[in-house]
């Protein structure tokens, strides 16, 4: 089955920053799950240990854009 990851940081309306997963199979709509954090850095900190985590599961990056 073929399945995709996205991993993204950006603003909140609150002055957060936020990480946004998605995942799901490819050609559907995916689920959308997002945390809040304080900084930037720490927002980008915990998606990068995020990727670590899904490449370790076989995720391949892809810099396609839609």
């Amino acid at each position: 089955m073929a399945r995709f990851y996205k991993l993204d940081v950006q603003p909140t309306l609150f002055g957060e920053w936020a990480v946004v997963r998605e995942w799901g199979r490819i050609g559907r709509g995916g689920t959308v799950r997002s945390i809040a954090y304080d900084t930037m850095g720490a927002a980008e900190k915990a998606r990068d240990r995020q990727w670590e985590i899904k490449s370790r599961r076989g995720y391949k990056a892809s810099l396609l854009r839609v």
